[in-house]
C-alpha cells in the first residue's frame, strides 16, 4: 500500500529527475562559466588516524575547507535547485603529514537517483592513491576558473568536473562533454607542475588515466554505455523491469569491447567497483538465459570476482 507521504515523495522524485535530464541536456548548449547556484552536495571526511600527535586541528580545518570549497564553489553556469544537487563524497585518508605536506589517498564516490523510485545508484567509486598537496592550517582555497591555484584545488576541480561529467552523461548522450573538456585543461596544466598523479605515463590508474578512459577512442564507448545503462535501463526498470533490464544487458557488451581493446584500462576496475553488486541484484529475478548471458560476458573479465558473479547465474545459492 502506497501512503500519501510516499506518493508525494515519488512525485517530487519524478519532478527532480525530469529537471535533471533537462539540466544535463543544457550542458551541451552552454559554455562553462560563472554559475548561478552551486551544483554539488558533497560530503567530506578526513581520516588522520595514521598521524601521531595530540593536535589534529589542522585536519579539522582541512575538512571544513574541503567541504566549503566543494559545496560553495560555482563550477558551471547552470542553475541547480537544492533537490537537484549532485550527491558525491570525498574520503581523504592521510598517510603522511610533515612540513605542511599531506600525502594520502582519496576515495571519491558519486551517486544519482533512479527515476520514479527511492533507489539511489552509484556512478563512481574510485580510490586515487596518488594524492599529495601542501596545506597550512587556515590557508584559503580559492577557485580560479582559468587555472587552479595549487595542487589541492586542481585535484578538487578535477573531481568536481568528473562528477558533473558522469552525472550529465547518465542523463543525456555525451552530455558531459563540456566538463571532460574542462578536466583535460586541468590535467594539461597540472602535468607541468611536477606533482604526482597527473602524468600520462606515470600510472594508467592516475587522474590522467581516468580522463583517458572517457576520451580515448578505445574506451570512450563506456560513456554511451553509461547513458544506456542509467537513463534507458535503470530509469525504465521501475515501470518496465524486463525492458529496462534488456537495455542494461545490451549495454554491458561495451565492457567486453573495452576489455578487448584495452585489457589494462582503469575503466574496467571503475565499472567493477561501482556496479558489480548492483548487477547481481538487477538479475536476481531475470530469466535464466539472461542471467547466463551476463555471467558469460563478465566472468572472463573479472575472474577474481567469480564468487560474486556466480550469484548472477545462481541467485539462490
Amino acid at each position: 500500500m502506497v501512503t500519501a507521504a510516499k506518493h508525494t515523495a515519488n512525485r517530487k522524485k519524478g519532478k527532480e529527475m525530469r529537471k535533471r535530464i533537462l539540466t544535463a541536456a543544457a550542458c551541451v548548449a552552454f559554455a562553462i562559466g560563472v554559475g548561478q547556484a552551486q551544483e554539488l552536495k558533497c560530503t567530506v571526511e578526513v581520516n588522520s588516524s595514521k598521524i601521531e600527535g595530540s593536535s589534529k586541528s589542522v585536519f579539522e580545518t582541512l575538512k571544513q575547507s574541503l567541504t566549503d570549497y566543494m559545496n560553495e564553489t560555482k563550477f558551471t553556469n547552470l542553475t541547480f535547485s537544492p533537490v537537484e544537487k549532485i550527491e558525491c563524497r570525498l574520503y581523504l585518508t592521510v598517510g603522511e603529514y610533515e612540513n605542511d605536506r599531506i600525502k594520502g589517498d582519496l576515495q571519491v564516490q558519486l551517486s544519482r537517483p533512479v527515476y520514479n523510485s527511492t533507489y539511489t545508484t552509484t556512478l563512481l567509486n574510485f580510490k586515487d592513491t596518488r594524492v599529495e598537496f601542501d596545506y597550512r592550517e587556515g590557508d584559503p582555497l580559492v577557485f580560479n576558473e582559468s587555472q587552479s591555484e595549487n595542487n589541492l584545488t586542481a585535484i578538487l576541480d578535477y573531481y568536481a568536473y568528473l562528477f558533473l561529467a558522469l552525472d550529465s552523461d547518465s542523463f543525456s548522450p555525451m552530455g558531459g562533454q563540456p566538463f571532460f573538456d574542462k578536466m583535460a585543461s586541468i590535467v594539461q596544466q597540472a602535468q607541468s607542475s611536477g606533482e604526482i598523479g597527473w602524468k600520462a605515463f606515470e600510472d594508467n590508474k592516475n587522474r590522467s588515466g581516468v580522463l583517458s578512459t572517457y576520451t580515448d577512442s578505445n574506451t570512450s564507448g563506456i560513456r554511451q554505455m553509461n547513458y544506456d545503462y542509467y537513463r534507458k535501463g535503470l530509469d525504465e526498470m521501475v515501470t518496465s523491469p524486463d525492458k529496462g533490464r534488456s537495455v542494461i544487458t545490451n549495454s554491458l557488451k561495451e565492457i567486453q569491447t573495452v576489455y578487448k581493446n584495452a585489457p589494462m584500462s582503469v575503466a574496467l576496475s571503475i565499472f567493477r567497483d561501482a556496479k558489480l553488486d548492483e548487477i547481481v541484484n538487477i538479475y536476481s529475478k531475470a530469466p535464466q538465459s539472461e542471467r547466463e548471458e551476463v555471467y558469460e560476458l563478465l566472468e572472463p573479465i573479472y575472474p577474481a570476482d567469480h564468487d560474486r558473479l556466480e550469484k548472477i547465474k545462481n541467485p539462490d545459492n
